[in-house]
């Protein structure tokens, strides 16, 4: 493998990636305020449908975007009543979350388009293209750096720079603010929190909510930047993924960034190197497709007894009289 080779596997790991990232941020700061939501795949799914759908029809890739961070917001609404509201079974509202939107996207979109339950393809407005930072161009023949910052930092859509900014964000927000502080201490001891005169219900909603932002942002990517288009189930499984990088990472922002990056790195590997000769047999395409969910099965396996949630997590708060 040459050094182009690497900077363009290195540069499709950070295009998979981001959305894998920008879940795994949602989940974290559900979870951090113990709201756990296994829904992160549901709301993918119904916000990559929208923003696709909304961007087909009218021509615009941010009216795209905010229909698809509105679609995911109004999963999280419908969880967050059902989970904190009415104190329901977490875990079951988010299955629930996750079988709605699987059929009814599939449903409306041949509804609408009537091209078996998927959109049109998009055309240049309707996706987000590249950005070519300042002097990508000029600094594209240095040796080593020139295709470092040419084609592995610059060439990504914006939303791409936001997941990565949004991991440095959720550090500050967590560790650095009020609000942050709050949040974590509405995931281990919600109790304390409403002694304290601060309103659990309020805190734990407004996680849902920043939840289903990054959510609809992480499925309009899915659908206005990595492809062309909405098909179905075109999540295939990452909300997922990002749930067992969240435990991976131990619900902390840095190491859910590498977490993501290991599993975008496999996924790069995979489409690249179809089947891999090693001599003695050739490891089949089939094996490769599935490496990042193997991983996730051994992610969970090993690292879910080491990896401690929240103490509140998934127990719903009845306040004291």
């Amino acid at each position: 493998m040459d050094f182009f080779t690497i900077i363009q596997v290195l540069d499709s790991t950070v295009r998979l990636a981001t959305p894998l990232l920008l879940a795994c941020l949602a989940g974290l700061f559900s979870e951090r305020a113990g709201i756990f939501d296994i829904g992160l795949e549901g709301k993918m799914l119904a916000a990559a449908f929208f923003s696709a759908a909304i961007a087909a029809m009218t021509g615009s890739v941010w009216l795209g975007l905010l229909a698809g961070i509105a679609a995911s917001l109004f999963l999280s609404g419908i969880h967050g009543l059902a989970s904190i509201t009415f104190r329901g079974n977490q875990l079951i509202s988010g299955v629930a979350i996750n079988f709605l939107a699987a059929g009814m996207t599939v449903l409306i979109a041949q509804s609408w388009f009537k091209q078996g339950g998927r959109t049109p393809s998009l055309m240049s407005e309707g996706r987000f293209n590249p950005i070519e930072l300042p002097f990508a161009e000029a600094l594209s023949d240095v040796p080593f750096l020139g295709p470092i910052y040419s084609e592995l930092i610059s060439g990504h859509s914006i939303l791409v720079y936001v997941a990565l900014a949004a991991v440095p964000a959720t550090w500050w927000i967590l560790f650095r603010t009020r609000f942050g502080l709050r949040l974590r201490a509405v995931g281990e001891n919600p109790a304390a929190v409403d002694t304290a005169g601060v309103s659990v219900v309020g805190l734990r909603f407004a996680a849902v909510a920043i939840c289903g932002v990054l959510c609809g942002i992480a499925g309009a990517y899915l659908a206005t930047g990595l492809q062309a288009g909405f098909v179905k189930d075109m999540t295939a499984g990452r909300g997922f993924i990002a749930l067992a990088a969240l435990i991976f990472a131990k619900w902390r922002p840095w190491y859910a960034l590498s977490a993501c990056l290991l599993f975008g790195f496999l996924q790069a590997i995979a489409l690249r190197y179809q089947n891999i000769d090693l001599g003695a047999f050739t490891v089949p395409v089939q094996v490769m497709d599935a490496l990042p969910y193997i991983l996730t099965v051994v992610i969970l396996a090993g690292f879910v007894g080491k990896a401690v949630p929240p103490r509140a997590g998934g127990e719903p708060y009845v306040k004291e009289r």
